[in-house]
């Protein structure tokens, strides 16, 4: 089992972070809530003081942050840089979602201190990082994913070798942009099957055997009380914010832009998100996009 530093705790790192200790492994831990610290250890963590201890003496040290300057900040620019303490030895996985160029400037830096670091978002939402069933997309070289990968499997189901460095985050960006237009045409054509006079549970089940059929009718239907156990059903509390999703989608059209590939339905996605957050939804599951089409 390994020594693993654990830092940033919050929806999906504090169970990534659980999961990791219910393997075995002697997990340290550090977030700026000390809430948050104190529920993983409860669950057998060890609280740390600071990044630098979390990280300091650890065989594994993984990061779940909310963007690209915090993960850059952490490894590199801090007055206390993560890559000024870790052992040479150590493996460091940053499962944060962030946009691709940092991540490759952040394993360039890595590299050239001879250190090893890996891009490793991850996609299931939160009742997939309790369960530990995520997907969990890996821009390293193969023997960086051969190392990572034993460790990964006891926080995701589904790890795949996207490709080289960065290439985890342009795999998520494009997996997160394809749920945004899936969810919003979901929660619009069950909009339209209600306000013409169809049960949304009826209508749910008809496009589930029908063409239609898609994760979001599978999964996480948008429609209030039609499915159990999921966010729409519970008030839109809870899963995958809508802050979140607009902030992938962002990522996603840096890259269309970038890459020079037209995203005409992720742009229009994001266009609906960008409306429905500025009416003050930005902490509700991303499936409320469906109040924008009842509103």
């Amino acid at each position: 089992m390994a020594v693993i530093g654990f830092i940033g705790l919050g929806n999906m790192g504090g169970p990534m972070a659980i999961n990791l200790v219910n393997a075995g492994h002697s997990v340290k831990v550090f977030d700026l809530s000390s809430e948050a610290i104190k529920h993983v250890v409860t669950k057998g963590g060890l609280a740390a003081s600071s990044a630098v201890e979390a990280a300091q003496e650890s065989d594994v040290v993984i990061s779940m942050l909310p963007s690209g300057k915090h993960v850059e900040g952490l490894y590199v620019s801090s007055s206390q840089p993560l890559f000024d303490v870790v052992k040479k030895d150590a493996l460091i996985i940053d499962s944060s979602t962030i946009d691709a160029a940092t991540a490759k400037r952040v394993c360039e830096i890595a590299e050239q201190r001879g250190l090893s670091f890996v891009d490793a978002p991850v996609s299931g939402g939160v009742a997939g990082a309790v369960a530990g069933t995520l997907a969990i997309m890996v821009g390293a070289t193969d023997a960086q994913f051969a190392e990572a990968k034993p460790i990964l499997l006891n926080m995701g189901q589904n790890i795949f070798h996207a490709g080289a460095s960065g290439a985890g985050q342009i795999a998520k960006c494009c997996n997160n942009m394809l749920l945004s237009v899936l969810m919003a045409g979901t929660a619009e054509a069950l909009n339209m099957g209600v306000k013409n006079g169809l049960d949304p549970a009826v209508l749910s089940q008809i496009m589930l055997q029908s063409s239609g059929n898609n994760w979001a009718l599978q999964k996480y239907n948008p429609y209030p009380n039609v499915m159990e156990g999921v966010p729409s059903s519970n008030g839109y509390q809870g899963g995958f914010q809508v802050d979140l999703m607009y902030k992938d989608l962002g990522l996603a059209m840096d890259i269309s832009h970038q890459s020079g590939s037209p995203a005409p339905m992720g742009s229009q996605a994001k266009s609906l998100y960008s409306m429905h957050k500025s009416k003050g939804n930005g902490a509700l599951d991303f499936s409320s996009i469906m109040q924008l089409y009842q509103d």
